[in-house]
């Protein structure tokens, strides 16, 4: 007698990957990840054609960079503070505090450029510990602890200068924020170095996009069809190719620019990859299960306001260094603007929710709203009319989606 095999003939399963969308179906259901992106692409667009060619006129590219960095630097720590479901309303006088600070050790006490930048820094992380640890550890609202520090700040900045503007900086503290990448080439023309910076950026973000939808794949994981993979890495690539050429043909890179892109890869890696920006996310979407999960929320909390507090004094001091003098009403409205670009970036008013290149994002439209209305010689009373209505309509956004 033979016995048969019941799976005979059967071929054994194969590990295959889900199936695709199509990139307008893809696109649709990640709205919310590429929406921004396309509205900061349609703005500068709106801008460039009203302006009749300014906005991206390499001068004015610069300067937006420029104007625009300290807001960046601080839409970084916000995000987290925000993730993690609290507010931040002093960080505008921090910064405004830690610029006054440095113009008094340089220009009064005489101290060096380098030991004043390392003990600013500290004494941002100081004052983030200060209001971190009673949001933390008293669980008093951040909202009532940063107002009390935003009046604080101002008034101990006010005391710091008596009143008066102190300058000018040193030139090797000035370079922090007007100094450029030194070029290879002494011809004039075209910044070959910078250049060179661009091209490695575009060739270094195209390998870890492709690298970790290779890891998707290999996972089983749904990804973006891999014809719209082309086409976004393909678009991203040239706007950096194009934007770098621009600047190359100025001054080439700025040295804040070299700073803001490293503090964005690295933030954009702590949230992504690593357990402590896993945690943060877990702490803003439920404080109460993350805690039983055996996350130490507390200290989690704590280490959210100090980094806010050392991003906010590495802004106070580019500001500073922009102006090259520290005045009593600096940093006034930087906070508004930097919680802004959180929310028009995608970041929930509820926390949990939110990504480092969203709020990147979000920050450059508010930058180049700013710039092409001040261009277009659009009042300040109606400029923050406007933000105001886009910040309105971001978090509304935002709510409605959640809701749904």
């Amino acid at each position: 007698m033979t016995t048969t095999d019941s799976t005979a003939g059967k071929t054994a399963p194969s590990k295959t990957t889900p199936p695709g969308k199509s990139g307008a179906g893809f696109l649709k259901s990640n709205l919310r990840e590429y929406g921004m992106l396309l509205s900061l692409f349609a703005i500068m667009v709106f801008f460039e054609i009203v302006t009749n060619g300014t906005l991206l006129r390499p001068l004015n590219l610069t300067n937006l960079v420029l104007q625009n960095s300290y807001i960046v630097i601080m839409a970084l720590g916000m995000l987290l503070v925000i993730v993690a479901g609290h507010i931040d309303l002093s960080v505008g006088s921090v910064a405004g505090f830690i610029g006054a600070l440095a113009a008094v050790m340089m220009v009064q006490w005489g101290v060096p450029a380098l030991p004043t930048t390392i003990v600013c820094l500290v004494a941002g992380g100081v004052i983030g510990a200060a209001q971190g640890y009673w949001v933390a550890f008293f669980r008093i609202p951040s909202f009532i602890v940063t107002l009390a520090g935003m009046l604080v700040f101002k008034g101990l900045t006010l005391a710091l200068l008596a009143g008066q503007s102190v300058g000018p900086f040193p030139q090797a503290f000035q370079r922090l924020s007007s100094g450029f990448i030194p070029d290879f080439s002494s011809e004039p023309g075209l910044r070959i170095t910078s250049m060179i910076l661009g091209v490695a950026v575009a060739a270094i973000l195209i390998w870890v996009n492709y690298g970790n939808r290779q890891k998707q794949v290999h996972h089983g994981v749904e990804t973006e069809p891999f014809g719209f993979f082309l086409l976004k890495n393909g678009i991203g690539a040239a706007v950096i190719l194009y934007f770098t050429y621009l600047l190359s043909t100025y001054k080439g890179l700025p040295n804040v620019l070299i700073i803001m892109f490293a503090l964005i890869a690295i933030y954009a890696f702590v949230t992504n990859r690593t357990i402590i920006g896993r945690r943060i996310y877990a702490l803003g979407g439920n404080e109460k299960a993350a805690k039983l999960s055996g996350v130490k929320t507390d200290r989690l909390t704590f280490f959210t306001f100090v980094n806010m507090g050392m991003l906010a004094a590495l802004a106070g001091l580019i500001f500073a260094a922009r102006l090259n003098t520290a005045t009593p009403k600096a940093g006034v409205g930087f906070e508004l603007d930097v919680i802004a670009a959180c929310f028009i970036g995608g970041a929930s008013a509820y926390g949990g929710v939110g990504t480092v290149v969203g709020a990147v994002i979000g920050a450059f439209i508010m930058g180049v709203m700013n710039n092409g209305m001040s261009i277009l010689g659009i009042g300040i009373d109606y400029q923050q009319v406007i933000k105001g209505l886009v910040l309105l309509a971001a978090v509304f956004i935002d709510v409605y989606n959640k809701n749904k």
